[in-house]
């Protein structure tokens, strides 16, 4: 039986059934949503693929400060980790600036007790026979009046001969004199050590008219100031071989922490370390190792002379002087720590740049 057309449709069309097909857009739609957290990228006017942003120059100070204060304390505390092995680099470098620079106390104290020293260094004028006692006290007052004149004391006739006749031992014999041949004296003492002030100063004195002779015995002036000259070149010589010394113990023992962390600095140079970025560690580790050795010489400085000090007393004592010893000022403590420092970073550059070149990855 012929099913009757809709008189709706056209006739001659025929139909095909097609199921209906279920659309999955909105599932799609909602589970991209749910992957994406941020706005669309292919919405107008949002920038697509990678995105930069410039640091400003304060957060890369900022941050630079950072990573110096974790890599000063990270290296202190890999040597506080090993007590032993620091400790015994600490003493070296200790006895190594202990002694130039005990050798400088011990200068020191000596130019000390040699500026004291009262009565050595003076100028005796002799003066003319004619000359009273009244104008020879005249005289020394007027010279007292120079500032390249500490002290003058006028000694008469009679007093010259007194004090012969106290030391020389033949008081007895100066009994049988019939006259003092004794001239007046004033003892001129210089304010200054120098050996050509004082020669200036001798030269100015006999030329005056009421001096009839000036002496001063320079020869241990001279044999003084060549001794301290000698003394100072010594220690100037012995102070560079021991920096040395000291430069070259730093240098091992950042040599073989090179050695040791290797492996660690492969590794970091593999992810893109620079070579300051790799060196930074261990040139701290040399500044804390100058800074403690440096800190051990003051210690034992200053207890070498806390156990001096009751002997010098002692024998100062026994020559009517209250001498005692110096030890070091704050400024030759801040330059101590300091030139201690300063070779513990250098010493410590000089092995990095030396030796972390021949660490590279392969």
């Amino acid at each position: 039986m012929q099913r009757k057309s809709d008189s709706s449709r056209p006739s001659g069309a025929t139909f095909a059934y097609k199921p209906k097909r279920e659309s999955h857009a909105p599932v799609k739609k909602a589970a991209g949503n749910r992957l994406r957290s941020g706005p669309d990228p292919r919405q107008k006017g949002q920038p697509t693929g990678a995105q930069f942003k410039e640091i400003d120059r304060a957060t890369r100070l900022s941050a630079w400060r950072r990573h110096h204060a974790k890599m000063a304390l990270d290296s202190l505390l890999r040597l506080l980790r090993a007590p032993f092995a620091s400790l015994m680099t600490w003493g070296v470098i200790a006895i190594a600036l202990s002694l130039p620079v005990g050798l400088y106390v011990f200068m020191s104290n000596a130019q000390l007790v040699s500026s004291n020293w009262d009565g050595t260094a003076q100028i005796s004028l002799y003066l003319h026979d004619r000359i009273q006692d009244r104008q020879g006290r005249e005289l020394a007052n007027s010279l007292q009046l120079r500032d390249d004149i500490a002290e003058t004391r006028f000694l008469s006739k009679e007093q010259t001969l007194a004090e012969f006749r106290e030391f020389s031992g033949f008081g007895e014999a100066l009994n049988y004199l019939d006259s003092n041949p004794l001239p007046a004296v004033i003892v001129v003492r210089p304010t200054t050590m120098s050996v050509e002030a004082q020669q200036t100063l001798l030269a100015e004195l006999d030329a005056m008219s009421e001096v009839e002779e000036a002496q001063l015995d320079l020869a241990w002036v001279k044999r003084l100031f060549h001794i301290m000259e000698l003394g100072q070149k010594m220690i100037a010589a012995l102070g560079l071989l021991l920096s040395l010394a000291v430069l070259l113990v730093i240098g091992n023992t950042i040599r073989l922490a090179i050695e040791n962390r290797r492996q660690e600095i492969i590794v970091v140079k593999l992810i893109g370390a620079t070579d300051a970025f790799v060196r930074r560690p261990f040139l701290y580790t040399g500044i804390w190792y100058g800074l403690g050795g440096g800190l051990l010489a003051w210690l034992l400085i200053n207890a070498s002379l806390f156990w001096l000090d009751g002997p010098v007393k002692a024998l100062a004592s026994a020559y009517a002087s209250d001498f005692s010893l110096i030890g070091l000022n704050a400024g030759d403590s801040l330059l101590l720590l300091f030139s201690s420092t300063l070779l513990g970073w250098f010493g410590a550059w000089i092995a990095v740049s030396r030796h972390l070149g021949e660490v590279e990855p392969r």
